[in-house]
C-alpha cells in the first residue's frame, strides 16, 4: 500500500462532514447485507425453484467470478438451501461465496453470514467435510486470522489433498505469516497438484517477495497463456500489470490493464491499476476518474487512501482528508465484523492520523505475524513516533527475503536520514525512485525532496 509521506497530523474533518462519510460506509454495508438474512428463512421449498441449478460446492473458482454472477449464484444457493436445508455442500459453497462477495464488494458484514453458513455445513456433515474446512480457512484469511487459516487449510487437505481452495489459502496464510520459504514450497506443491490460475498467481507472488520479479513475470505469462475465460484473463492480466507498475514499467502496466479491461469491462483491480498508472505518469485528472469509480464500488482503505493521495497531489487537501476519514470508518466497521485491521490502521494513522494509534496498531500487527508488510508498517510507525533507531531494525526486516518495494525503500531511506546515515539514506531513497519513480503521488515527491536535502537532486 502506498501512503502519503507528509509530516504532521491533518486537522480533523468538521463533525458534520465526518458523520456523512461514516454514513456512506454504514449505508453501503447495510444495503448490501439486507438480502443476506433470507438465508436463515423457511425450510419450505418455494415453487418453481430448480435445485440442480447451482454448481457443487468448491467446484467453481469463486475468486474469479464476476460480482454480478456471484450475486446470482448466491441468490440461487439461498433458494436451493431453503429447499434442502441439510445440504452440507450447498452451505459450504454459500459460505465461500459470502467470503468472496465481501472481498469483491468491500462489505465486511458478509463475514458473519459466511461463518453461519459454514457452521451449518459442518453441522450437517461434521466429518470429512473438506469443502467447509477450506471455506472456513478462506474466511479466516479474509479476516486476517492467518494462524486459523493455516490450521483449517491443513485440516481440509488431510481430507482432500487436491482441494484447490485449501491449497491456495495455505499459500496465502504462509505468505502473510512471513514464512516465505514454506510459502514457496506450498506454492510449488499447489502447482504440481492443481496447476491453474490460483496456483500460478500465488507462485508468482511468492517469487516476487523472494526478490525474483523476472521469475514472477514468467509464471504469470504462463498463467496468461492458460487463461481462457474472461474473468481469468482479466485476473492474470491485472496481476501482470501490477507487477509491471511496481517495477516502474508504466507503458507495459497500462497495456496489461487495458487487456484486463477488454476481457472484463469494469474489472475493478484493473481499473485501480490503470488509475495508479495515470497518477504515475502525471495525468491526475484521469487518475481521479478511475479511482473515484473504484471507491464508489469498492470503498476499502488502500483504494480510499490512493484516491486521497491523488487529491492531495492536485492540491485538494479537503477532499483528500475526506477519503482518509472514510477509510478510518471502514476500518472501524471491519473490526466490528471480526476483521483484524491493525495493518490498515497503522498505515492510515501513520500518515493521516494519530501517530500513537499508528504505533499501537503496528505493534499489534507485528505481534500476530512477521511479514514484510507488518515489518514495514512498524518501522514507519516507529519513525513517525520519533523512534528511528528501533525503526531501522524493522525496516531491515522488511527487506530480509529479498523483496524490493519502492515504498519500503523510501521508508528506510527516511529513517536513515533521520539517524544521520547520509550515505545509506541517499542509497535507499535513490533505489526507491530508480525502481518505481512514481510509487506514490506524494511519497515520490517527498523522496525527491529528501534527496535534495541530502545534496542530490532528482
Amino acid at each position: 500500500m502506498h501512503r502519503t509521506r507528509r509530516r504532521g497530523n491533518p486537522p480533523l474533518l468538521p463533525r458534520g462532514r465526518l458523520v456523512r462519510t461514516a454514513a456512506v460506509v454504514v449505508a453501503l454495508a447495510t444495503g448490501i447485507t439486507a438480502a443476506a438474512f433470507a438465508v436463515g428463512g423457511s425450510d419450505e421449498r418455494p415453487s418453481g425453484v430448480r435445485t440442480d441449478a447451482v454448481q457443487p460446492a468448491g467446484r467453481a473458482a469463486l475468486d474469479r467470478v464476476g460480482s454480478k454472477d456471484l450475486g446470482k449464484s448466491i441468490s440461487a444457493l439461498q433458494a436451493q438451501l431453503r429447499a434442502r436445508p441439510k445440504d452440507a455442500a450447498g452451505w459450504a459453497t454459500l459460505g465461500a461465496a459470502y467470503v468472496e462477495q465481501a472481498r469483491t464488494t468491500g462489505d465486511p458484514t458478509r463475514y458473519p453470514q459466511a461463518q453461519k453458513a459454514l457452521a451449518r455445513s459442518l453441522t450437517a456433515q461434521p466429518r470429512d467435510n473438506d469443502l467447509a474446512l477450506a471455506g472456513r480457512a478462506a474466511l479466516a484469511a479474509a479476516r486476517h486470522d492467518f494462524p486459523d487459516a493455516l490450521r483449517d487449510a491443513d485440516r481440509a487437505l488431510k481430507v482432500n489433498a487436491y482441494s484447490e481452495r485449501a491449497l491456495a489459502v495455505r499459500v496465502d496464510a504462509l505468505v502473510e505469516l512471513g514464512r516465505y520459504d514454506d510459502a514457496y514450497a506450498a506454492a510449488r506443491r499447489a502447482d504440481s497438484l492443481r496447476p491453474g490460475i490460483p496456483a500460478f498467481t500465488r507462485l508468482a507472488y511468492v517469487l516476487e517477495l523472494r526478490g525474483d520479479p523476472a521469475g514472477a513475470r514468467s509464471v504469470l505469462l504462463r498463467a496468461r497463456k492458460s487463461a481462457t475465460a474472461p474473468g481469468d484473463v482479466a485476473y492474470v492480466a491485472t496481476a501482470l500489470g501490477q507487477l509491471a507498475w511496481s517495477q516502474g514499467q508504466y507503458p507495459r502496466a497500462r497495456g496489461h490493464f487495458a487487456d484486463a479491461l477488454r476481457a472484463e469491462p469494469g474489472h475493478l483491480p484493473a481499473l485501480e491499476g490503470r488509475g495508479r498508472t495515470f497518477a504515475a505518469v502525471g495525468d491526475l485528472d484521469a487518475a481521479v476518474r478511475d479511482l473515484e469509480e473504484v471507491v464508489r464500488r469498492y470503498p476499502l482503505p488502500a483504494e480510499l487512501a490512493a484516491l486521497g493521495e491523488v487529491y492531495e497531489a492536485r492540491g485538494d487537501r479537503e477532499r483528500a482528508r475526506e477519503q482518509y476519514a472514510v477509510a478510518a470508518t471502514w476500518i472501524d466497521l471491519a473490526r466490528a465484523n471480526g476483521v483484524a485491521t491493525d495493518l490498515d490502521s497503522a498505515l492510515i494513522a501513520a500518515d493521516h492520523g494519530d501517530r500513537a494509534e499508528a504505533l499501537r496498531a503496528a505493534r499489534a500487527e507485528w505481534g500476530r505475524r512477521h511479514s514484510v508488510h507488518s515489518a514495514d508498517a512498524l518501522a514507519w510507525a516507529l519513525h513517525r513516533a520519533g523512534r528511528d533507531r528501533e525503526a531501522l531494525r524493522y525496516a531491515k526486516s522488511a527487506a530480509a527475503p529479498g523483496y524490493r518495494n519502492a515504498s519500503f525503500l523510501y521508508h528506510r531511506g527516511v529513517i536513515e536520514k533521520s539517524l544521520g546515515d547520509t550515505a545509506s539514506a541517499r542509497r535507499h531513497l535513490s533505489a526507491a525512485l530508480d525502481l518505481n519513480p512514481a510509487f506514490s503521488p506524494t511519497g515520490a515527491r517527498a523522496a525527491k525532496a529528501a534527496l535534495k536535502g541530502l545534496g542530490e537532486a532528482r
